[in-house]
C-alpha cells in the first residue's frame, strides 16, 4: 500500500513543523463479522456487543494522513495496548511518542490526562477527535461497518483497500480532515 507511508508522519501541515515529539495520532477502530464457529469470545467487541477484527490506525497530527494501520485482531484477545506493544511501539524513533486514548498506559504514549496547559488539553482534544473522523470515514464503507460474511482473510485486503481510498482522497482533497494546532 503504497499510499499509506509510515514516513509521512514527519510531513508538516499548514501550521508547520511544530517540532513535537507526538507525530501521530493511534486508535483502534473495530469491524463487525459474522459469528466464527465455534464459539470464541476472544473475538468478541465491547463496541459492537457481537464478534469482530481489530484494526490499529496511526494518523498523522499535522497533515491528518493515514501512515500506520495494522491488523486484523480478534478484537477480545488483543486489546488496543497490547497490539501497541507488538508492533507499532518497535516502529518509533528515539524520543518519539504517540497521542492515544487512556486505554493506552505506555511510556511512549501521551494520553489526554498528560498536558502542561489549557491550549495542549485542547490540541490534544483536536487531534483525537479527528482520528475520529478519520475512522468514521473509514467506517463509511459497507464492508467495514456491515458484519463481514466473507472468508476472514479476506477483510484485511478490504480494510486496506478502505484505507488507501481515504487517504486518496485526502491526497486530492475530496477528503478535508480538520487541520489541528499541535
Amino acid at each position: 500500500m503504497v499510499q499509506i507511508k509510515w514516513s509521512n508522519r514527519f510531513r508538516t501541515g499548514r501550521f508547520g513543523n511544530r517540532n513535537r515529539s507526538c507525530k501521530i495520532t493511534v486508535d483502534g477502530t473495530d469491524c463487525p463479522i459474522n459469528q466464527p464457529t465455534p464459539f470464541c469470545k476472544s473475538w468478541f467487541s465491547h463496541k459492537f456487543e457481537g464478534p469482530g477484527l481489530r484494526y490499529e490506525v496511526g494518523v498523522c497530527i499535522q497533515t491528518g494522513d493515514i501512515v500506520w494501520i495494522n491488523g486484523p485482531f480478534r478484537c477480545g484477545a488483543w486489546p488496543d495496548l497490547k497490539i501497541f506493544k507488538r508492533d507499532l511501539v518497535h516502529q518509533l524513533a528515539p524520543h518519539e511518542f504517540v497521542e492515544a486514548d487512556g486505554g493506552y498506559l505506555h511510556p511512549r504514549v501521551r494520553t489526554p490526562n498528560k498536558f502542561v496547559s489549557w491550549s495542549d488539553k485542547r490540541a490534544k482534544d483536536d487531534a483525537r477527535h479527528r482520528h475520529e473522523g478519520i475512522n468514521s470515514m473509514l467506517k463509511s464503507f459497507g464492508v467495514l461497518n456491515f458484519w463481514f460474511r466473507h472468508d476472514l482473510w479476506l477483510h484485511k485486503h478490504c480494510f486496506g483497500a478502505c484505507a488507501v481510498v481515504t487517504q486518496l482522497g485526502i491526497d486530492d482533497g475530496s477528503i478535508h480532515p480538520w487541520q489541528v494546532r499541535y
